[in-house]
C-alpha cells in the first residue's frame, strides 16, 4: 500500500462491509431454515459497518479520499446485490421494478458525480437530505424483506415491500433533484 493510503478504523469497517457481500449471496442461498435470520443480520451489519465508518471518520479525523471513495460504492454494491437476490426470492413486478429504479438511479448518479467531479461542479450534486431519507427507507426494506417471515405477528414481507415502494419514490425524487441542480451545465454541454 502507498504510504498515503493508510488503513485505519473507519475504511476497515468500509472494507468488511465489501467482504460481506460474497458471505451475503452464499448465506442466502443455503437450505438452512435460518439462513433468512443469517441474511437479516449480516445485512444489518453491513448497513451499521456503514454508519459507523462515517462517524469514526469524522470523530477520529480519519476522512480520507479514499475513505469517501470506497465508502458509497460498498453501500451501493451492498444493496444491489441484496436487491437482486430479493428479485429472485419474491418474483413479483413490484419488486422486480423497485429494484431495477434503485439500482438504475444509483448507476445513473455516480456517473452524473463522475461528470460534474470532472468540470468542477461537484457541490451541485452534494448528497440531499431526500438521499438520506431514502437510504434509511432502502436499508429497513431490505432489512425487513431478507427476513420475509411475519414476526411475532409483524408483517416483515408486506412492511418491507411497502418501504421498498417508498424508497423507490424517493429515488426518483432524489435523481429529480441532483438533474435538476445539475441541469444548468448538462444544458450547456460542457466537458
Amino acid at each position: 500500500m502507498p504510504r498515503t493510503m493508510r488503513l485505519n478504523v473507519p475504511t476497515g469497517l468500509t472494507l468488511l462491509r465489501i467482504a460481506l457481500i460474497p458471505v451475503l449471496a452464499g448465506v442466502f442461498f443455503l437450505p438452512l431454515p435460518s439462513a433468512n435470520l443469517l441474511c437479516s443480520g449480516l445485512f444489518g451489519l453491513a448497513a451499521l459497518t456503514d454508519w459507523l465508518d462515517g462517524y469514526l471518520a469524522r470523530r477520529l479525523g480519519q476522512t480520507s479520499a479514499f475513505g469517501a471513495f470506497l465508502d458509497p460504492v460498498a453501500d451501493k454494491l451492498m444493496v444491489a446485490t441484496a436487491l437482486v437476490l430479493l428479485a429472485q426470492a419474491i418474483p413479483t413486478p413490484l419488486m422486480a421494478v423497485a429494484a431495477v429504479i434503485i439500482i438504475g438511479r444509483e448507476i445513473a448518479i455516480s456517473a452524473l458525480r463522475e461528470w460534474m467531479a470532472q468540470i468542477g461542479g461537484l457541490g451541485r450534486v452534494a448528497v440531499s437530505m431526500i438521499g438520506k431519507i431514502k437510504t434509511t427507507a432502502q436499508m429497513i426494506a431490505v432489512l425487513l424483506l431478507l427476513y420475509r417471515k411475519p414476526l411475532w405477528g409483524f408483517p416483515t414481507l408486506e412492511t418491507g415491500l411497502g418501504l421498498l415502494v417508498i424508497a423507490a419514490v424517493l429515488t426518483l425524487w432524489s435523481m429529480l433533484h441532483y438533474l435538476i441542480a445539475a441541469w444548468p451545465l448538462l444544458r450547456r454541454g460542457q466537458a
